[in-house]
C-alpha cells in the first residue's frame, strides 16, 4: 500500500483532534474528487505504519485517526488498513477511529469476505458513499456531498440497521 498523505493533527476529518492518513488508489475516479492524485495506486510513498504510529504516540493531543484517500476500502488497500488500524489501538487503546469510502455501508457488507468484515469491526465512524459533484454541498460536517452518510458502524453492526452517528 502507499500514502498519499499524512497529517499529524487535525479538526475538519472527525470529531476532535485526529490524525488523518490518506491511502493511494482508488478504483472510484468520482468526477470533482478534491483528492484526484490519491486516485492512482502508485501516488506518494511506501506507507510505513512504524513511522506513522510513532508519530501518533508521541502526540498526546490526539484523540483518534481518520483514514482516507484514495480509497482505503477497496481491496487493494482493506488488509493493509485493517491490520494499520490493530496496530494504532495497541498503542492507544481509546483511539477513535473514522474512515472514509466511496463504498456504501450496504455495499461492504455485502462483500461478505473476512478482509473487509474483519476491518468493518475496527470502524468506529464511516462516511460511506461516492462524492457526486451534483449534490455537493460546502455546509455538510465531514461530508462533501449530500448522498453520504455518516454512520456509527459499531451500533449498525450490532442491530443490523444502519444508524447515523450525530455530528
Amino acid at each position: 500500500m502507499r500514502m498519499a498523505g499524512f497529517y499529524d493533527e487535525s479538526i475538519s476529518n472527525g470529531l476532535g483532534w485526529r490524525a488523518v492518513l490518506f491511502v493511494s488508489g482508488c478504483p472510484h475516479h468520482c468526477p470533482g474528487c478534491q483528492n484526484k492524485e490519491a486516485q492512482s495506486f502508485s501516488y506518494g510513498e511506501e506507507f510505513d505504519s512504524k513511522k506513522i504510529i510513532e508519530k501518533i504516540k508521541e502526540n498526546s493531543i490526539l484523540r483518534g485517526i481518520t483514514i482516507s484517500g484514495g480509497e482505503p476500502l477497496c481491496m487493494e488497500n482493506i488488509k493493509e488498513v485493517s491490520n494499520f488500524i490493530k496496530e494504532v489501538k495497541k498503542v492507544r487503546p481509546n483511539f477513535n477511529v473514522w474512515c472514509y469510502s466511496g463504498y456504501t455501508f450496504d455495499e461492504l457488507l455485502a462483500r461478505n469476505d473476512e478482509a473487509t468484515n474483519e476491518c468493518l469491526k475496527e470502524i468506529d465512524v464511516l462516511v460511506d458513499g461516492e462524492f457526486i459533484e451534483s449534490k455537493k454541498d460546502p455546509n455538510l460536517k465531514f461530508k462533501g456531498s449530500s448522498n453520504q452518510r455518516i454512520l456509527d458502524v459499531k451500533s449498525s453492526l450490532k442491530t443490523h440497521k444502519l444508524i447515523e452517528f450525530p455530528v
